[in-house]
């Protein structure tokens, strides 16, 4: 087998490096598209094979003879992850990230296939590099494979030619894996949500992220390569970063003296916070977006007897606007901000009802048998064990609905659904390094990417 691998910062490629070579040892043929010099330097270096992507001209001017030819439309739809990721609110820098991206994958594509097909393989993600590489191999006719962390810790979706969520809907019929069986027991027992290790650094405070050696030392590391060396990078956007987490900062400090505790909610209507920005919300469900328009009519959606208790998501602690999210709380007395240091799992057993776009807290509350509605693009949105509302003035009823009476699922039903979602996962991890890690990776993929005729 043939893959074509889209890394985009040096973090990646540390990893992608060591799956690249495994994959040789393998008998199986691994070669790279960087969106960041360093990275295309230690490609090289290990002897694989790497096209650059950060030096291509384009001349904007042609942008619509372009995206005839590449068969794209709504771009701004497409533009609105980095809008509001980066912050870019320049459309012809945007028009120029996405022609380059699309223009060196497709250089890329057209010369790895001269040796026989392949197919391409990339994090998901809502950067253009990430689009421009996927409808250039779809234009090309190769197989785009996304890859996603699961909702299990360890184990992965793959994603074919598609950005939406992998649709699980039924129950299985077969006996659950016991390793299934296994993992669910020690979740529940031990009330531990689902981290990607690639992602435990972010579960932290604002203040952490900023008095980190770790951050700090990259950022020197970043500020050299960017303004004296004059490398390219696909997450150069150095003065954003910097601001963004001392907004971050800022804003957790605003929100502290407005923390209610857990056991001070009654009757409780629970929606998490989603991670602000998320390829999940800027892409799967991009009219969701703005999560405290959603708070905002949650409030005026449920029963007089309840309340609505949000909480930030611990990896973006600070990154929720404080200044609407204090006058939200001065405008909704039914309205509760907890701590983003309370356990999820204890916030979901003293909820009567979870309110979801697409977070894996939706399904963490399936798990424990919590009524459940989805609002958006997620695995679980097609589970007949939730409620799926598609329109917003559908919620307040559906809300109504799933708050009287008994709305308990059955037991066996939610092991059978979690048996089904697992059947969609293969083992590994992105990003960890460790070779065992990256053994664990490798033969997954493999797995998950093997022809099935």
């Amino acid at each position: 087998m043939r893959f074509l691998i889209t890394t985009l910062a040096e973090y990646q490629t540390a990893f992608w490096l060591k799956v690249g070579l495994q994959l040789r040892s393998k008998g199986h043929e691994a070669a790279f598209v960087s969106f960041d010099d360093r990275s295309a330097e230690m490609l090289q270096q290990a002897g694989l094979q790497v096209f650059s992507a950060t030096h291509e001209e384009v001349d904007v001017l042609q942008f619509d003879t372009f995206t005839s030819q590449a068969g794209l439309a709504n771009l701004n739809y497409w533009f609105g992850h980095e809008r509001f990721a980066f912050g870019l609110n320049d459309s012809n820098e945007l028009k120029r990230k996405l022609m380059a991206a699309y223009q060196a994958a497709s250089r890329a594509c057209a010369e790895f296939s001269k040796a026989g097909p392949f197919e391409m393989v990339q994090e998901l993600g809502g950067f253009l590099s990430v689009i421009g590489s996927y409808f250039a191999a779809r234009n090309a006719g190769i197989t785009n494979w996304f890859i996603e962390p699961s909702f299990f810790r360890g184990r992965l979706f793959y994603i074919s030619n598609s950005f939406a969520a992998v649709p699980v809907s039924v129950l299985a019929q077969d006996q659950p894996d016991p390793s299934m069986l296994a993992y669910l027991k020690d979740t529940l027992d031990k009330s531990s949500i689902v981290v990607p290790q690639k992602d435990k650094h972010q579960y932290t405070t604002a203040w952490k992220k900023i008095v980190n050696f770790r951050n700090f030392k990259r950022l020197v590391q970043k500020v050299i390569d960017k303004y004296v060396l004059g490398k390219k990078q696909e997450f150069g956007y150095i003065g954003g970063y910097v601001s963004t987490h001392a907004r971050m900062l800022l804003s957790s400090f605003r929100l502290r003296k407005h923390y209610s505790e857990l056991g001070q909610c009654n009757n409780i209507v629970y929606y998490p916070l989603h991670v602000p920005g998320d390829m999940a919300l800027t892409l799967r469900t991009p009219h969701l977006l703005d999560q405290l328009a959603l708070v905002d009519y949650l409030c005026r959606s449920v029963p007089h007897t309840h309340q609505v208790v949000i909480k930030e998501h611990p990896a973006m602690v600070g990154a929720i606007d404080s200044h609407r999210v204090v006058a939200l709380l001065k405008r909704h007395d039914n309205l509760r901000l907890l701590r983003p240091t309370t356990n999820n799992y204890d916030v979901l057993k003293a909820a009567q009802l979870v309110v979801s776009i697409n977070s894996k807290s939706g399904a963490e509350a399936l798990l424990i048998n919590k009524p459940v509605i989805v609002l958006g693009d997620a695995f679980y949105a097609g589970c007949p064990l939730v409620t799926r509302v598609s329109a917003l003035q559908d919620l307040p009823p559906a809300i109504s609905k799933r708050l009287s009476g008994n709305t308990a699922n059955n037991a066996t039903d939610i092991q059978r659904y979690f048996a089904e979602v697992w059947r969609y996962t293969v083992p590994g991890e992105l990003y960890v390094t460790q070779d065992a890690s990256v053994d664990v990776f490798v033969e997954g993929m493999l797995k998950a990417l093997e022809p099935t005729s």
